[in-house]
C-alpha cells in the first residue's frame, strides 16, 4: 500500500511535465501586463506573462510568469473567430481587479475563453461596473 501511494505521487507530479512537452510552439503568447490579474482563483503578478497550450485538445492553457515562478493551469473554451493579425489578452476590470477572460492567437482564428471565476461572478452579482481591457501580445 505504501508503494502505491508513492507511485501515485510520482505520477501526479509528472503529469504537468508531460503536458508541457506536448504544447504546440505556434500557440505561445508573451506580453507585459502592467497590473496584477486573476486567472481562475489564482492571482498572477504584474510583469511578463506567458500563455501556452497545455493539452492536445486545446481546452487548457498554462498561464504564468517565469519572473514570479507562478504557473496556473486554466480550463478554457476554444472557439474560432475572425483571423486576428495580432495576439491579444482580454481582461474584465472591476474597480482595481482584473480578470483574464480571453486569449486570441495572432495569425490564427483561435480564441480561448475563460469561465468567470467565483469572485468575478460575485462582483457581477453586486452590479459592480466593469470595463474591458485589451493588451496586444506577441506570438512566439
Amino acid at each position: 500500500m505504501k508503494c502505491a501511494k508513492w507511485i501515485f505521487a510520482v505520477m501526479l507530479l509528472s503529469v504537468p511535465l508531460i503536458a508541457v512537452a506536448q504544447m504546440k510552439p505556434t500557440e505561445r503568447i508573451v506580453t507585459q501586463v502592467p497590473f496584477k490579474f486573476m486567472v481562475g482563483n489564482a492571482a498572477v503578478p504584474a510583469g511578463e506573462c506567458t500563455v501556452v497550450l497545455a493539452n492536445e485538445n486545446n481546452s487548457v492553457l498554462l498561464v504564468g510568469s517565469s519572473d514570479a515562478k507562478l504557473w496556473v493551469y486554466a480550463p478554457t473554451t476554444p472557439n474560432l473567430g475572425k483571423k486576428a493579425s495580432d495576439a491579444a489578452l482580454t481582461f474584465h476590470r472591476y474597480g482595481d481587479r482584473y480578470f483574464l477572460t480571453e486569449v486570441r492567437v495572432g495569425n490564427s482564428r483561435s480564441i480561448y475563453t475563460f469561465k468567470p471565476s467565483k469572485l468575478e461572478k460575485e462582483l457581477r452579482a453586486q452590479n459592480v461596473s466593469g470595463t474591458e481591457e485589451i493588451l496586444l501580445a506577441s506570438s512566439k
